[in-house]
């Protein structure tokens, strides 16, 4: 059974999509099956490993709502080992029309269950918000890993989504756990950058991912040419720290 994981943060700008897409790539590099799950309406994570959103028969947004099977929804993107589901505009109605279905926060685990044994891992990148479709996300998920912006105002709005997922863990999914905090966009000359890091760690300890994603213009630059950083720029500091989070996520 494969683990699945959410990359949640209801912040935007803090590299949610950035970490998904190489996280994903990094880990079907070192050989594991993995399927991206594209949540968010604006479909990044798909248009960043090139997927043509404008031309799908079927996304995430038909196998929420209309069950269609997920198998044939999926895209194979040019790494080995990596497979999408994509997402669509139209994923931004997907909350409503979900709202009056039967047991509504679990119809992402429902959908996933058929192909969760054929992948490694399952990663899903959740939408900038603490709607019903990352509710969903969370209550299919083993794990959450939280990417924090090494930044002054981080830590706000942190407190809501440890308190979203308390509630999904009494209430919807007592096996979700968090994988751990992840700075990113870090900048280690710059002293806020560096305050931020120190309190996080004080806040959250062990829970702390080891590796940091440092800032990387490579990074920014990968998504607009349809490519992971591991395909874009294999030497950057941007990939070597994404194939470091990868090794860590698989030995931990």
């Amino acid at each position: 059974m494969g683990k699945i994981i959410s990359i949640a943060n209801q912040k935007g700008g803090v590299g949610k999509t950035t970490s998904a897409i190489n996280l994903s790539a990094s880990l079907a590099a070192l050989g594991k099956k993995v399927l991206l799950v594209d949540a968010d309406p604006q479909a990044n994570a798909s248009s960043g490993l090139g997927i043509d959103i404008r031309n799908l028969e079927f996304t995430v947004y038909e196998c929420l709502v209309d069950e269609v099977p997920v198998s044939q929804a999926i895209k194979k993107v040019e790494l080995d080992n990596l497979y999408v589901l994509p997402s669509h505009i139209d994923l931004v109605g997907a909350e409503i029309e979900l709202l009056n279905m039967e047991k509504r926060e679990h119809i992402m685990q429902r959908m996933l269950k058929p192909v969760a044994a054929d992948y490694d891992y399952i990663i899903i990148d959740c939408s900038p918000s603490l709607g019903l479709i990352t509710v969903n996300s969370l209550t299919a998920s083993d794990s959450v890993i939280i990417p924090v912006q090494s930044e002054y105002f981080a830590l706000e709005g942190i407190s809501k989504l440890l308190n979203t997922i308390k509630i999904i863990k009494s209430r919807l999914n007592p096996k979700l756990e968090i994988e751990g905090f992840l700075i990113t966009m870090f900048d280690n000359r710059l002293r806020s950058a560096n305050q931020v890091f120190a309190e996080v760690k004080k806040h959250f300890g062990e829970l702390v991912f080891d590796t940091v994603i440092y800032r990387n213009v490579r990074l920014s630059e990968a998504p607009s040419h349809g490519k992971s950083i591991l395909q874009f720029d294999p030497d950057s500091r941007g990939s070597s720290n994404y194939e470091d989070l990868a090794k860590e996520l698989s030995e931990r």
